[in-house]
C-alpha cells in the first residue's frame, strides 16, 4: 500500500491549520499589542518630559524677565539657571540648554561637559523656529555619536505674549525601544510555548477523527481489489461513526450488485472493441445510453444533452428509417452533413446487442469519418474529367483541320499552311499538357529526388530575368528590388528555374502594355521571401486560394490561346515544397497580383562578416 505523503495525511493537515491559527492570531494580537503599547510608552514619556519642561519654564521665565541688575552680593543669570537645571539631570534628560531669545545665546546647560557652550551663540535651526514661530517643535533623531535614538524638545519661553527664550531639551528615548524590545521577547517566548502545546493537543485530536477516516480508506483500497469481506470499525454514533456504519451498508450493497454487472460487461466489451472510431450504444427503445468523445466530436454534440435522445433524431435519420428498420440494417448508412464549403461525410456501422435468448437488448452504431476518402474520390473524377476536356479540345481541332485538309484543302497555297500551323501548335500543346501530367505523376509518387547544389540566389534570379527581358514580346517594364550581397542557398536550379519561369510567365501574360513587373528578394531570419508582382487584371477574391490547383485558370479563353495547361502553378507548388517552402498569392481585382514563395535560409556569421 503506497504510502501518504506529509502534506497529504488529514491529520497532519490539521496539526499545521491549528498551529496556523494560533499564529496567525498570536500575530495579530502581538501587532496590535506592540503597537498600542509603543504608542503609550512614547506618549508617556513625552507628557513626563513636558511636565518638567513645563515647569522649567516657569522658573526660567522670571529669571528672564528680571529688570533690575543683579547687586554684588546676588547671583548672575548663569548661575541661577545653572543651579536650576542641575536639577534635571536625570537617568531620561541628556542635556537640557537656556537660549536667550534676544541674543540667541545659550545662559545654561545641564551637561557639566558642555559648559564652554554657556556665552555663546546658538546655531540650531530649532531653536531659531521656535523663537520666531513661538510654538514649540521636536523631533525623534539617531544621536551620530552612540547611534541611540533621542527625542528632542524646544520650547519657547514667552513672557506678556514676547518670547524672551527658549528651553532646548535632549531626551533619551531609547529606553522607550529597549523596553518594546523586552515585551517582545516575553511574547515570542509565550507564542512558542503556545504552539508547542498546540501541536501536541493537536496530534491528539487529529488521531482522534482521522483513525476511522483511515480504516475506511484501508476499506475502500480493499473495495477496489474486488475484496468485501471486510468491516470498518464504528468508535462511536457521531458523524464519523455513522459514516463508518453506512460504508459498510455500502460494500453490502456492492457485493450484492456485482452479480447483475455481467450484461452490462458485455455491452462495454462491445464499445470497447470500437473506441478508434465514434461509438454510440443505445438501449432496447433506440435512446442513447453512451457516447464516447469520438462520436460527440464527429456529430457536434455534447455528451449530456445528448443521453436519452432517439438514435435516429440524433443521426438525422428520423425522415429514411425507425430504429426497428436500423436493428435489421445490414449495410453501412452514409450521412452527409455536409455545407456548401466543407464538405463532411459519415458512415455509420450498425451492430445490434442481443441477449442469449435473441431478446434485442440496444443497438451499437460505428461511426467513421470518410470525408478525405469522398474529396479524394471527387477529385479523382474531376481530375479525369479536365484531362479528358483538356485533351478533347486540341484533339477536336486537329480532326476539323486534317479533314479539311484531306478533303483538298492541302492543295490551297494559302490555307494549307496556316491548317498545318494550328495543329502543330495544338500538338505541342498536348505534349506540354502531357509532360506536365507526367511530371506532376512524378512528383505525386515521391520516387524523385533534388539535386541541390550552393548557388548565389540573386545571381541566379537575376539570370532568369534577364532572359525574360530580351526575349519578351510586350512593353512590359522589370523592376528589381533585389539586395546588393550574395544570397547563398542549397537548391535545385532546374527545379526552381521552372517555378520562376511559370510564374513569370504569368505575369506576363496577364500584364498589360505598359505595365511593370516587379521583383523582390527579403531576407528573414530563417527564409528568403520571393515575390513577383504584376499589374494584371487580379484575381478575385474567393479563387486566389484556388490558383495552385490544377487546371485552374483565370481567363481560361485567354489561357487556352496563350497555349497554358493549367499546370504550372501546381507544378511549382509541388516543387517549392520539396525545398521545404511554402508558396501562396495575393490579389487585388483589377490593380495585379502577387506571387509569393519561401525558401529555408540559414545565415553564417563568417559570411555575414565577409559582406559587411
Amino acid at each position: 500500500m503506497r504510502k501518504v505523503g506529509f502534506f497529504q495525511s488529514v491529520q497532519h493537515k490539521t496539526v499545521l491549520i491549528y498551529m496556523l491559527l494560533i499564529i496567525i492570531a498570536m500575530q495579530v494580537i502581538g501587532v496590535y499589542f506592540v503597537r498600542q503599547l509603543e504608542t503609550t510608552l512614547k506618549d508617556n514619556f513625552k507628557t513626563s518630559i513636558h511636565d518638567k519642561v513645563n515647569l522649567l519654564t516657569y522658573y526660567v521665565e522670571e529669571l528672564l524677565t528680571k529688570d533690575t541688575p543683579p547687586d554684588e552680593n546676588e547671583v548672575s543669570l548663569e548661575t541661577n539657571i545653572r543651579n536650576i537645571l542641575g536639577d534635571y539631570r536625570t537617568a531620561d534628560i541628556l542635556e537640557v540648554r537656556v537660549i536667550d531669545g534676544k541674543t540667541l545665546k545659550i545662559v545654561g546647560t545641564s551637561d557639566p561637559d558642555n559648559q564652554e557652550l554657556v556665552g555663546q551663540k546658538s546655531t540650531d535651526t530649532i531653536i531659531r523656529r521656535v523663537i520666531a514661530t513661538a510654538q514649540s517643535d521636536d523631533r525623534e533623531m539617531i544621536d551620530p555619536q552612540t547611534g541611540k535614538r533621542i527625542w528632542v524638545l524646544a520650547k519657547p519661553v514667552i513672557s506678556n505674549e514676547k518670547v524672551v527664550g527658549a528651553i532646548y531639551l535632549v531626551s533619551k528615548i531609547e529606553n522607550v525601544f529597549v523596553q518594546m524590545k523586552q515585551i517582545n521577547q516575553i511574547f515570542i517566548t509565550g507564542t512558542i510555548i503556545a504552539l508547542f502545546i498546540t501541536v501536541v493537543l493537536g496530534f491528539l485530536l487529529a488521531r482522534a477523527i482521522t483513525k476511522p477516516i483511515s480504516d475506511m480508506r484501508r476499506q475502500a483500497i480493499a473495495l477496489s481489489k474486488g475484496n468485501y469481506s471486510r468491516k470498518v470499525r464504528v468508535y462511536g454514533n457521531d458523524e464519523i461513526g455513522q459514516l463508518a456504519y453506512t460504508f459498510n451498508n455500502l460494500t453490502k450493497k456492492l457485493q450484492e450488485a456485482q452479480s447483475s454487472t455481467e450484461s452490462e460487461r458485455r455491452k462495454l466489451s462491445s464499445v470497447l472493441s470500437y473506441m478508434t472510431d465514434g461509438v454510440i450504444a443505445t438501449d432496447r427503445r433506440g435512446r442513447v445510453i453512451l457516447i464516447n468523445d469520438q462520436a460527440a466530436l464527429m456529430l457536434n454534440v455534447s455528451r449530456e444533452t445528448v443521453l436519452s435522445t432517439p438514435i435516429v433524431s440524433l443521426l438525422d435519420l428520423e425522415d429514411e428509417y425507425t430504429f426497428d428498420e436500423l436493428v435489421s440494417e445490414k449495410d453501412s448508412v452514409i450521412l452527409d452533413y455536409s455545407t456548401d464549403h466543407n464538405p463532411y461525410i459519415l458512415r455509420a456501422n450498425f451492430s445490434v446487442i442481443q441477449k442469449e435468448t435473441g431478446f434485442v437488448n440496444g443497438l451499437i452504431t460505428v461511426l467513421h469519418d470518410i470525408t478525405e476518402q469522398e474529396k479524394i474520390e471527387m477529385e479523382r473524377r474531376e481530375f479525369v474529367a479536365n484531362v479528358s476536356h483538356e485533351l478533347r479540345t486540341p484533339l477536336t481541332t486537329m480532326r476539323s483541320y486534317l479533314e479539311a485538309l484531306s478533303d483538298g484543302a492541302w492543295q490551297d497555297k494559302d490555307i494549307a499552311p496556316n491548317f498545318l500551323n494550328v495543329a502543330q501548335n495544338e500538338t505541342e500543346r498536348m505534349i506540354r499538357l502531357v509532360n506536365d501530367l507526367l511530371q506532376l505523376s512524378k512528383m505525386d509518387s515521391k520516387d524523385y529526388k533534388l539535386s541541390k547544389e550552393w548557388v548565389d540566389f540573386v545571381v541566379f534570379f537575376n539570370r532568369i530575368i534577364d532572359r525574360f527581358e530580351l526575349t519578351k514580346e510586350q512593353t512590359v517594364e522589370f523592376e528589381r528590388k533585389l539586395p546588393d550581397k550574395p544570397v547563398l542557398l542549397e537548391i535545385d536550379p532546374d527545379k526552381l528555374t521552372q517555378v520562376i519561369d511559370n510564374v513569370i510567365s504569368n505575369a506576363l501574360k496577364y500584364s498589360p502594355e505598359g505595365g511593370k513587373v516587379t521583383f523582390r528578394i527579403k531576407e528573414q531570419e530563417d527564409q528568403i521571401i520571393v515575390s513577383i508582382t504584376d499589374q494584371g487584371m487580379g484575381i478575385p477574391k474567393g479563387n486566389v486560394n484556388k490558383i495552385f490547383g490544377r487546371f485552374y485558370r483565370v481567363d481560361k479563353a485567354r489561357t487556352r490561346k496563350l497555349g497554358g495547361t493549367g499546370l504550372g502553378l501546381a507544378i511549382a507548388k509541388e516543387m517549392v515544397e520539396a525545398h521545404e517552402g511554402q508558396i501562396w498569392a495575393r490579389s487585388i481585382e483589377g490593380k495585379g497580383t502577387t506571387i509569393f514563395f519561401s525558401l529555408p535560409y540559414e545565415k553564417y556569421e563568417d559570411e555575414e562578416d565577409e559582406w559587411n
